[in-house]
Formats: C-alpha cells, structure tokens, sequence
C-alpha cells in the first residue's frame, strides 16, 4: 500500500492511494516546500520488509534522484520503463543480500532538472549551477525531515545518494560537498562531460580523500566519449587515494545505453556494493 501525505508543512494528513507498479510498503510526501528553491517537488519513500513489525530497529537511508524513474512504470519518464529499485531492493533484503534500507525517491521538477542536477553553467547550453540550492534542499531540509519522521541511521556511513547521467553528476558533486552527510555515492552514468569536465577537476582539487564508498558505471552504448568521461573520473578518484574493488567499485556495462531500463539492470550490483549485508 501506498500511503499519500499532504505536504502542507511537509505534510500530516494520510490517506490511502492506489499503486501502479509499486512493491513494498510506500510513504509519499507531495509538494515537498523549500526555502532554497521555489518549485515543490514530491518524495516517495520506500520503507523495508519488517520496518512496521520492528519499531526499535533503525535503517541505513538511500536518497536517489529523479524519483519519478525508480519505482512506479506509470510515473517515469518512458511509460513501463522504471529501474524496479522497490523489486529488486525487495528481493535483496528478503534474500538476506543486503542490509534492509529506506530508499528516498526525490521526484524531478521537470523543466528545472537541468538547472538543479548542475554544479555551474555549462557556456554550451547557458544554462545550470544549481546544484548547491539542490543540496541545501537535500541536506538542510529533505534529510531533516526523513531523519525525524522515520528511524534512520543518520551518520553518514549509513547515508547514500545516487543517481544516474545528471543525476549521477549532482551525486558525485554534492558527495564530494558533504562527506560528513553522505558516505555512500552510486554515481550511474555520470554526465562527466558537463563544463568541460568539471566534476574531474573537483576531484583533482581535492585536499584530502574522505571516508567514501562510491560505485561509479557506465554504459559502453552511450555516446561518444561517455566511457572516456567516465575513466577520466575513475583515474582521478583512485589518483586521490580510492582503490578500485574496495571503496570504489567501477562498471562498464557492456552494449548499454543511456536509458532507464540499463540502469534497472545496475542496480542490483551497486545496491550489494554500498549496502552490504554486515
């Protein structure tokens, strides 16, 4: 079942709505307010098998970006095309893979999701550098609120944030940002190319390595020089300090594109690497 919250003040009232495709116990806020940008977004948030049987247990929490995408086949953006993160979260937990967690789906504001999901403005497009309002929204205001109204783990070794193409860019950023925040980053088909690679050269700049588990693909059908983004930013991570089959996990999907179903079929492996069962 799904339950919808008014988001008038984050939302207090529930009632129960019908699911599409959904599987497993939802919570969906509507209309999330920020002070930090002006469009309302929504948030669905996936609750683990057992979360209502056990009311002492706390949860490792999962922040994932355009969450229209993850979890509802008549949500996202291509109709039927999710990534089936609840299916395959579901299956994991209940198999005793991973450890169970609570996965925020943080829905995209449409026409804003450029500006947003970019660190600065990229002179091609003359558009973007948001990422910072974004993050301030995640940080300041969304992680507050999950952390108050459901029982997390808040340290940052049990908090990830994921996404894929920009939102695999806004991941790597905003993990970089706040290492004390997020301790886990699945950066899915970065869009490594966006300034003129400046997520690279955030990276190189970087003073010291923080304590960051990071799962990092791409697909090998997604474009020119997409993969070369990628190993750029993998060889500037392990230049750092990450070593690769340890605190950081690189992917090449072999003949995949830059679609929601390749993506659905990467997050088996990347919820194993970052959640692993203890």
């Amino acid at each position: 079942m799904l339950v919808i919250n008014s988001a008038e003040e984050h939302g207090a009232v529930t009632q129960p709505l019908q699911s599409h495709t959904l599987t497993g116990d939802f919570r969906a806020h509507m209309q999330f307010h920020s002070k930090f940008l002006p469009t309302k977004r929504d948030v669905l948030i996936y609750l683990p098998p057992g979360y209502e049987a056990d009311r002492r247990r706390r949860y490792p929490v999962l922040y994932l970006h355009d969450g229209q995408n993850l979890f509802d086949g008549a949500t996202s953006f291509i109709p039927g095309q999710e990534w089936r993160v609840d299916e395959t979260a579901q299956a994991l937990i209940l198999s005793h893979a991973i450890e169970p967690v609570i996965i925020v789906g943080i829905y995209n504001t449409g026409k804003e999701r450029v500006e947003e999901y970019t660190p600065s403005a990229d002179p091609k497009f003359k558009v973007g550098g948001k990422a910072d309002l974004y993050g301030r929204l995640i940080v300041e205001e969304l992680k507050p609120f999950v952390d108050s109204h459901y029982r997390t783990k808040r340290d940052a070794a049990d908090t990830g944030l994921g996404g894929s193409s920009l939102g695999g860019l806004v991941t790597m950023y905003l993990g970089l940002r706040y290492p004390k925040v997020f301790g886990k980053l699945a950066v899915v088909s970065p869009s490594v190319w966006w300034d003129d690679y400046r997520i690279v050269r955030d990276v190189q700049a970087l003073r010291a390595k923080p304590h960051t588990r990071i799962w990092l693909d791409m697909g090998t059908d997604e474009g020119a020089n997409a993969t070369d983004g990628a190993r750029l930013l993998r060889d500037a991570l392990v230049g750092k300090g990450w070593q690769l089959d340890r605190d950081l996990k690189y992917f090449e999907a072999v003949g995949a594109k830059h679609s929601e179903a390749a993506w659905a079929e990467r997050v088996k492996p990347f919820l194993r690497f970052l959640f692993p069962k203890k």
